[in-house]
């Protein structure tokens, strides 16, 4: 420490101060960089004090008392130290934000403000005899009463350092807090402050964001995801109104194909089936201009395909019978298809019909398992299925309308020779 000291008395620092007070004016001349150029400002004011702080100490030298020029060495001193350091600090921090590294406001301050006190402390100690451990020792009963006056101040401040050790979030990520939603501008010493899409800047005590539950929406360059919810008539069945949905997605730019989207059938409620709908975009920022897209052209494609979303209501039902999904004429003209009952007159096929009853099976549904047993022998009136045999369950033939499987079982008892 005595040979730092004699650096600061002799005159190469007077020379170095100097030296990099002309190189910080012609770097800052050199750099656009906004946050370099006010950091590097604060270096060229602390090196310019130092410069005058030696010039008037040349002047007053035996002109003034000495506690006056030990006043006027111990800040030419501190001027030189502190310029060090900020110049340091702003090379540190550019060389971050160079690596993209995000730097937030709270760093710089602590690491300013600690090795400001670190330097300060032998200074003045050298200098002007300042004995700090006396100040310390004779001001417990103020440390005790500012402590619980700045006790709300404290707690935001050491909640803002843990914000930067665990990192949940960073500056320009999206992300929401309680109620509010928005992009982080600044982590500060007492609260954090989010910019919202309706360009509201909203600033929240940093113990409140360690005390909540914060959702971070942004995960560098990974996709973000947003669900919304769409009700459809009961009448239009899931994977018909879930390929149209999907296929609407399809034709949206912003809407990144990896990962895809999706879409649930997610709940029955009292007037329609509710539906997720899951989307990813590259940024959180563009959620809201999607999510417009995407309601406005289901309403026009939901209306083409005449899958109706209706309005709250509740239907009373009279009687307890039902109408049949599948009429007694329509039955008839079926089993007409059908070359089993080819011999058939139309009056037992009437008969037959009667006792044809109706089963709607989705996608990829099961009707029937290979080596299950089985007594219903079942027509295709709508649509098509897949028969499947064999351990690896390969396709071998497709039926559609009027085609039939399960008879097997029904006339022998046999066990189910393939999965349809």
């Amino acid at each position: 420490m005595s040979q730092l000291i004699l650096f600061f008395q002799s005159e190469i620092s007077l020379v170095c101060g100097a030296l990099v007070c002309g190189l910080l004016m012609a770097l800052r001349a050199a750099t656009a960089e906004k946050n370099f150029r006010r950091d590097i400002r604060g270096a060229i004011v602390l090196f310019v004090a130092f410069l005058l702080l030696r010039g008037l100490e040349h002047l007053v030298a035996g002109r003034m008392s000495v506690a006056a020029v030990k006043v006027i060495h111990a800040g030419w001193m501190l001027t030189f130290a502190f310029g060090v350091i900020r110049t340091c600090v702003s090379l540190l921090l550019w060389l971050m934000r160079w690596r993209a590294y995000p730097v937030p406001k709270i760093l710089r301050d602590v690491v300013d403000f600690s090795l400001y006190s670190l330097v300060a402390i032998p200074i003045l100690h050298s200098q002007i005899s300042f004995d700090f451990s006396g100040l310390l020792a004779t001001s417990a009963v103020a440390s005790v009463v500012l402590g619980l006056a700045l006790q709300e101040t404290l707690g935001n401040l050491f909640a803002g350092l843990s914000i930067q050790l665990e990192r949940p979030f960073q500056v320009n990520d999206f992300v929401g807090i309680k109620e509010e939603r928005g992009r982080v501008v600044q982590i500060g010493l007492r609260a954090t402050r989010i910019e919202t899409q309706r360009r509201e800047v909203i600033t929240v005590p940093n113990n409140m964001v360690s005390k909540e539950a914060v959702k971070n929406f942004s995960r560098g360059t990974q996709p973000v995801g947003t669900d919304l919810y769409i009700g459809a008539s009961y009448d239009a069945p899931p994977n018909r109104v879930k390929r149209v949905v999907l296929e609407t997605l399809a034709e949206i730019p912003l809407i990144v194909p990896d990962p895809p989207a999706k879409c649930r059938t997610w709940s029955y409620d009292d007037s329609s089936i509710r539906y997720q709908i899951r989307y990813f975009v590259a940024s959180y920022g563009q959620s809201n201009t999607v999510k417009d897209e995407i309601y406005s052209r289901l309403w026009y494609r939901l209306r083409r395909e005449h899958i109706g979303l209706p309005y709250p209501q509740r239907t009373l039902h009279i009687s307890t019978e039902m109408a049949p999904e599948f009429p007694t004429d329509m039955r008839t003209e079926l089993l007409r298809t059908v070359d089993l009952f080819q011999t058939l007159n139309t009056q037992e096929r009437e008969r037959l019909a009667d006792d044809l009853l109706p089963r709607r099976f989705g996608a990829g549904e099961r009707i029937i398992e290979e080596g299950a047993p089985g007594q219903t022998f079942y027509i295709v009136a709508a649509g098509e299925v897949s028969v499947k045999t064999g351990k690896a369950q390969v396709e071998v033939v497709r039926l559609k309308r009027g085609q039939y499987f399960g008879e097997m079982s029904l006339l022998t008892g046999e066990p189910r020779s393939a999965t349809i």
